[in-house]
């Protein structure tokens, strides 16, 4: 992907992450996060949520894998999330990007990011600022 290819409007591909838990449970160990209200969906919901949640980092992460997989070689610069709702283990949520700017001189592009659950619920809202080459 390079700069010049880029327009205002291009959508990322849509994915569809792995967050079943065992998946979490790898990352949690990984980030040093294992805690029941991540991988036990039982513990999570003693403390109040409707089962194991996403670590925010892993939401993160998620967002910035479907930005590499966009471009391969980009370097992100500066990612923003904002947590409206918890992201499901064993969900099926899916990540979504869309250039809102670019910005010639920089080599940069703005990426408005998203994470959607099965009811189409916006649960994490995002920007990404992208230098392409």
């Amino acid at each position: 992907m390079r700069f010049e290819d880029i327009e205002i409007g291009d959508e990322l591909p849509a994915e569809q992450p792995d967050v079943r838990v065992e998946r979490v449970r790898e990352f949690a160990k990984t980030a040093g996060m294992l805690t029941g209200r991540f991988v036990d969906h039982q513990k999570a919901r003693e403390q109040g949520l409707p089962g194991a949640i996403l670590p925010g980092i892993m939401s993160q992460a998620l967002l910035a894998a479907v930005i590499h997989r966009w471009a391969p070689g980009c370097a992100i610069q500066q990612i923003d999330t904002v947590f409206r709702a918890p992201i499901l283990v064993d969900s099926h949520p899916t990540t979504r990007g869309v250039v809102t700017s670019t910005d010639a001189g920089a080599q940069t592009v703005d990426v408005d990011l998203t994470i959607e659950n099965e009811a189409g619920e916006t649960r994490v809202i995002g920007t990404a600022v992208v230098r392409l080459d």
